[in-house]
């Protein structure tokens, strides 16, 4: 059976512009969610986010000129992309191009880019659109320009599946190594939707945080009693996974190895997860056997924890339920210092449950004042903790219910 792991790995998020400077911010407790300044929030009731510093946007990597020609999401893809690949040492020419795929993908793409056509469209008329419109938008488009960037000419797709997209784009990577269709593969997600589109909808759906926007750093308390909504973030985060000999042939650092992945269906509501937890629990489970561990052997849980008066406590009975014999459990939510990357969280919260197992020390949930139940789990509340561990588990849920979960080990 073809073995997988993770030998590159990058990001740019609300905390940093790559992997480490996002990590020790993350380990430090600190909070990347602040007050939206980049556009008029006075008519909405959500007034914070996790936001990118236009600074933190390496023009070295996207130049300006490109930067107007594509989205946003793809802008921090395709920086996220190019820490990754450059980490795992990965040059792609040859016969080895067919065999290296991309599979990066966004639940909303380009929705700023549609929503400011829209308006131009409406106020200046059809000769004012840009040609780059919709291919700026579409959200295949980045791994499309990955794939051209690198010469990756493998498998090329990217899923489309909510907050859940980040984690089944490692997930179904890791599925086309292990059946030989590709050796390599460029995988993750971004998202860029904190615009005046996207957080008015979002807000419709009641979905937001909007109790919090004069201390932002305070809104996204995941378990907490006080929690109102989530708080949204932006960024991307880009693995490089690949067959084991394939790594070891090239001499490539290894981080990690994927031992399994799960992935399931609520069948139950658009926005709500299953009240049981069962579509979650399912997930974890069928990862749990794909990877032949045994529920104790998982020392942590990165949390799809989002800081929803509903969703949290369901995660954390599915949980319980799993891992009932596991008295050892840790599990924490970066969301509470990144807010909720949609797309590109799964991915994001891989890496730093990778970077948990590199360095033994497993991030704090910020915020968790009040917890509003009891768990034998340590929810690791606001201060990171010292901790040797050999295998976690990493969940995403998305609208739709629909669930991902990922083993990864050493």
């Amino acid at each position: 059976m073809r073995r997988v792991v993770v030998t590159g790995l990058g990001t740019i998020n609300p905390l940093g512009n790559t992997v480490e400077s996002s990590w020790n911010s993350l380990i430090n407790s600190n909070s990347g969610i602040s007050k939206i300044k980049n556009f008029d929030v006075s008519r909405l009731p959500c007034k914070i986010a996790g936001i990118i510093s236009d600074s933190d946007i390496n023009e070295q990597i996207v130049s300006l000129r490109d930067q107007r020609k594509i989205d946003r999401f793809i802008t921090l893809g395709m920086i996220a992309a190019e820490e990754a690949i450059k980490d795992s040492g990965f040059i792609s020419q040859g016969s080895n191009s067919f065999r290296s795929g991309v599979m990066v993908g966004s639940g909303i793409g380009g929705l700023d880019t549609i929503y400011r056509n829209s308006s131009i469209l409406d106020n200046h008329g059809l000769r004012k659109i840009s040609p780059f419109f919709i291919p700026s938008s579409l959200i295949n488009l980045l791994s499309g320009q990955i794939s051209i960037k690198y010469n990756l000419k493998g498998p090329n797709s990217s899923p489309v599946t909510a907050c859940a997209t980040g984690t089944h784009a490692i997930g179904d990577s890791f599925t086309l190594i292990k059946n030989n269709k590709a050796d390599l593969m460029i995988c993750g997600g971004a998202e860029a939707a904190v615009c005046p589109l996207g957080i008015s909808g979002f807000s419709a759906a009641r979905a937001l945080c909007d109790t919090f926007n004069d201390f932002p750093e305070k809104g996204s308390r995941p378990w907490d009693k006080d929690r109102s909504g989530f708080v949204m973030g932006e960024g991307a985060g880009v693995l490089v996974v690949e067959e084991l000999e394939h790594a070891q042939k090239r001499n490539a650092k290894i981080y990690c190895e994927i031992k399994g992945y799960g992935m399931s269906g609520d069948a139950y509501h658009i926005t709500k997860p299953s009240e049981d937890g069962n579509g979650g629990f399912r997930a974890m489970e069928m990862a749990l056997n794909e990877s032949s561990l045994n529920p104790e052997d998982i020392g942590y849980v990165n949390a799809h924890g989002t800081s929803t008066p509903v969703g949290d406590a369901i995660e954390l009975g599915a949980v319980e339920r799993l891992f009932g014999s596991n008295k050892n459990l840790c599990m924490s939510s970066n969301k509470s210092a990144i807010g909720h990357l949609l797309g590109a969280a799964g991915a994001v919260e891989a890496i730093f449950s990778i970077k948990s197992i590199q360095t033994k020390t497993l991030p704090p949930t910020l915020n968790l004042d009040n917890p509003d139940s009891t768990s034998y789990i340590n929810l690791i509340p606001h201060e990171s903790i010292s901790k040797s561990i050999n295998n976690i588990i990493s969940n995403s849920f998305g609208f739709g219910g629909t669930n991902a979960s990922i083993v990864i080990g050493v």
